[in-house]
């Protein structure tokens, strides 16, 4: 039980008040059995429940992260005068080769959690082709981490047989686990595009492919090459989307196809802005990612604000999309209707999954009260997550991550990070 909440933004307008489903003064949230059992005020306390004190915090559901990299933590600030090609060049094709199967579980589980102190609570993790035993401990340390997590597994149409046996073996016994294929959509390799369409067509999930970051991805075409196979719908999550045209763009929101919105990643790069009010007129679902190693940690209030403030800037238009209240909505619920979760997650919706983060406002960058909803976008910090909850399970209490040797987790990938320089 939390109880006593001064603020909770459920994310549901017929739980609470508005679009963001809101509820004040003295809102108690019931979590029984891994899911959100009740939300309102004067909740009777079960016999046996442990009662957390939430009076003056604010409370939400976790956050969705749609766009990952994690084993990108080994390169944390590294190629920052390059633009996507240089960096591409130097910093992740040249490492990832060099990282064996334990200094990938080092970066990764550093690196989930980061993300998950931080109140992401599922992410989408694009993993790039590594040996199947590396994919192993990939996918170990993201269990470990205790966070709700999606694989979104790159293959060559040649090792496309490790997809099904990878979900099989590693990710279907695990119950906050899920599956995604992973792609490169080009016109050059629609051959190879189409074998892994049918393999995550025949798996029953999502297809996951970086689309349109860059203006010299329009030579590969994959708007073309993503329709050409049949893959253009709702079982397709585009990542960036930065360089669509107009076409496109009513292409994507008549075919229901999904949006990873990584602004953050998209400035380091100096890849553009994404076209989000053009998307949001057409009613594309969106959310946003951090996108690996070119966001550099995680940190959803910094994606939140950069959302917001680009195309602020570039409109000169305070009312443009995304609002406050609309990117709330993108880190959270629509998020988890960008890979079809929201039946699950992404609400404190009575029944679904308990993944709720409590948030202090009781620091020097977050006091005084004004307008706290504003405040979670303009002023949040990491730091003001003081409570993690995924899928029932306290993940961190009083700011602090549960059963977690943090020391030892960053001696471990300064150890993976020694040998990756060593390898140089």
């Amino acid at each position: 039980m939390l109880r006593g909440a001064d603020l909770v933004l459920t994310m549901d307008p017929e739980v609470g008040a508005g679009e963001l489903g809101t509820l004040e003064g003295g809102v108690d949230v019931l979590m029984r059995d891994g899911t959100i059992a009740a939300v309102g005020r004067g909740l009777a306390v079960p016999p046996g429940a442990r009662v957390v004190d939430a009076g003056g915090k604010l409370v939400l559901p976790g956050f969705v992260d749609l766009h990952n990299h994690l084993w990108q933590s080994s390169i944390r600030g590294g190629c920052s005068a390059q633009d996507v090609n240089g960096w591409l060049a130097a910093c992740n094709r040249a490492n990832l080769p060099k990282i064996d199967a334990q200094d990938m579980y080092r970066f990764v589980h550093l690196a989930a959690l980061d993300a998950l102190q931080t109140g992401v609570t599922t992410v989408v993790d694009w993993v790039h082709p590594v040996p199947y035993g590396t994919t192993e401990r990939y996918v170990r340390a993201l269990d470990d981490a205790g966070l709700r997590f999606v694989y979104a597994m790159a293959q060559s149409s040649a090792d496309r047989a490790l997809v099904p046996r990878a979900k099989k073996e590693l990710l279907d016994p695990l119950p906050l686990a899920s599956l995604q294929v992973a792609v490169h959509a080009e016109m050059s390799t629609v051959k190879h595009l189409r074998l892994l369409y049918e393999t995550a067509r025949d798996l029953g999930v999502m297809l996951n492919s970086h689309v349109l970051e860059q203006r010299d991805d329009r030579k590969d075409d994959p708007i073309r090459a993503l329709r050409t196979v049949g893959a253009f719908g709702p079982g397709l999550l585009m990542n960036h989307a930065v360089h669509l045209t107009d076409d496109e763009i009513a292409l994507t929101g008549e075919h229901d196809v999904r949006v990873a919105h990584c602004p953050l990643s998209n400035m380091r790069l100096a890849s553009g802005i994404a076209p989000l009010p053009a998307l949001h007129r057409r009613g594309v679902r969106a959310g946003l990612g951090h996108d690996g190693g070119t966001n550099d940690t995680s940190d959803m209030f910094g994606l939140m604000k950069a959302a917001v403030g680009l195309q602020r800037a570039r409109h000169e238009d305070a009312a443009v999309h995304p609002t406050i209240p609309a990117v709330l909505r993108m880190a959270t619920l629509g998020g988890a209707e960008c890979v079809g979760m929201a039946d699950r997650i992404g609400s404190l919706t009575p029944g679904k999954r308990a993944d709720v983060i409590v948030l202090d406002p009781g620091t020097l960058n977050f006091a005084p009260r004004f307008d706290w909803t504003s405040q979670i976008v303009l002023n949040g910090q990491p730091p003001n997550v003081s409570d993690v909850f995924v899928d029932g399970h306290v993940r961190k209490s009083r700011g602090e991550l549960v059963h977690v040797d943090t020391a030892r987790v960053v001696r471990e990938a300064e150890r993976a990070a020694a040998h990756l320089r060593a390898a140089a």
